[in-house]
């Protein structure tokens, strides 16, 4: 029992010490923060229909729409809502870019990612913010909250700037 212990701290320690020399662990606040405009606009008007994707996603279409919907109109939140499924890796830098690619500069979404309609974390996350939203928390709250149900669970995010207070 005692080696088995050992064995899985020995694990945790060499994976925590890989993902930070990787710049990828660590505390949200130590890594580095990226850039998002404090302007973004949220999205007026219709929604573009949502990506196509060649997979049955993993959540109902009802819920997909929600949240896609509410990364568009909302980005005043998501884009202060850290992602926990690794797709920093791929340039995410907020949950917000885990559904919407591009904005013209009215804050129409021009295009979606497609990453969001298939992970569930993604989807989650987006979810819970959406919901504290609407019982009507404030950015820094709805991070607060989203950061203790995940980052625990998860050995990385997105380098997501925090929402002043």
């Amino acid at each position: 029992m005692i080696y088995k212990m050992i064995a899985v701290s020995a694990v945790t320690l060499v994976s925590s010490v890989a993902l930070l020399a990787a710049g990828q662990g660590g505390s949200p606040a130590s890594r580095p923060r990226a850039a998002v405009p404090a302007t973004m606009k949220p999205h007026t008007g219709p929604l573009p229909a949502l990506p196509r994707v060649s997979f049955e996603p993993p959540r109902s279409m009802a819920v997909l729409q929600q949240v896609y919907e509410f990364a568009a109109k909302h980005p005043e939140v998501l884009q202060y809502v850290p992602c926990y499924c690794g797709c920093e890796r791929v340039g995410h830098t907020a949950n917000h870019s885990c559904f919407v690619k591009a904005r013209a500069a009215d804050g129409r979404v021009t295009e979606w990612d497609s990453h969001g309609m298939g992970c569930t974390v993604c989807i989650d996350v987006a979810r819970d913010a959406m919901t504290f939203f609407n019982a009507g928390s404030k950015p820094a709250a709805i991070r607060d909250a989203i950061d203790k149900k995940y980052a625990a669970s998860y050995p990385s995010s997105t380098p997501t700037p925090r929402p002043s207070r």
